[in-house]
């Protein structure tokens, strides 16, 4: 296995191993270890990744997730399909997958099925780094508020109150640190994110407002972020508690299909 960092903190691409693969014990441990110290892997050539074997190496980490709006018919209901193309944009806000959930994953695997000629580049940010560029004050500022996310806001664009309600009957809105403490590494990470979090508890709507945003355009620095170019066969690997990620729209109307299986996480203290 050859690893090949992309930045000084974030992104490395792996060669030398076929995801493909029944991976020995000692195999997985390799990556879970690069997983840590780069927050997202890539990987070239998986060629022989279908969904089957797809689920099968997430499976390697831990549970898997199901991500609510996959169809109930689906045959692999642990693959979320992220499809886009003439002027269905994919999902463009920097975000952190499902905080809305009161354990967020633990991290994602994403496989590229159709790609564009040119362009839907995804971009990551490492949020550990983030914190660590902010200023001391807010950093004490922050260090121990929480934050509400909410799954019906995002999935609920464009429906009505009635709906949203039952949305939120089904996952209600949860609360998480504003700074999480990595369950492995120990590194305090910016956990809220402009697709999921709605609002600081305890404080007025404006000055919520006004922080959210701040701690939101953190992931946007480039000192934090990687870039991945995708080509058939791609596949990258995130660690979901360190990192946000968001998409480049600069493909359409080409279309563009993605397959992601979600491995389950923990509650963030």
């Amino acid at each position: 296995m050859e690893i090949a960092p992309l930045t000084a903190t974030i992104g490395a691409e792996v060669d030398g191993v076929d995801l493909a693969d029944d991976l020995g014990d000692a195999v997985v441990a390799e990556l879970r270890a690069a997983l840590l110290a780069w927050k997202v892997l890539f990987f070239r050539d998986q060629h022989r990744l279908d969904r089957s074997r797809h689920i099968a190496f997430a499976r390697r980490f831990g549970d898997l997730e199901v991500h609510p709006i996959t169809p109930r018919d689906q045959a692999e209901p642990e693959v979320f399909v992220i499809p886009a193309g003439g002027t269905f944009r994919a999902p463009d806000t920097w975000h952190s997958d499902v905080t809305w959930r009161p354990q967020p994953s633990l991290g994602s695997i994403l496989r590229a099925v159709t790609l564009p000629p040119l362009g839907g580049d995804t971009l990551w940010a490492d949020m550990a780094k983030a914190h660590e560029l902010l200023d001391d004050t807010t950093k004490e500022t922050i260090a121990d508020l929480r934050a509400t996310h909410d799954y019906a806001s995002a999935f609920g664009i464009g429906q009505p109150p009635e709906v949203k309600e039952r949305m939120r009957t089904k996952h209600p809105t949860v609360e998480h640190p504003v700074v999480r403490t990595h369950p492995e590494t120990g590194q305090e990470v910016v956990y809220v994110n402009a697709g999921f979090t709605r609002g600081i508890v305890g404080w007025e709507a404006d000055e919520s407002r006004k922080l959210l945003r701040r701690l939101y355009a953190t992931a946007t620095i480039p000192d934090v972020q990687c870039r991945f170019r995708w080509r058939p066969g791609s596949v990258a690997f995130w660690d979901n508690r360190a990192t946000q990620h968001v998409v480049s729209n600069d493909f359409l109307p080409a279309k563009r299909v993605m397959e992601r299986v979600t491995i389950a996480g923990d509650t963030p203290v």
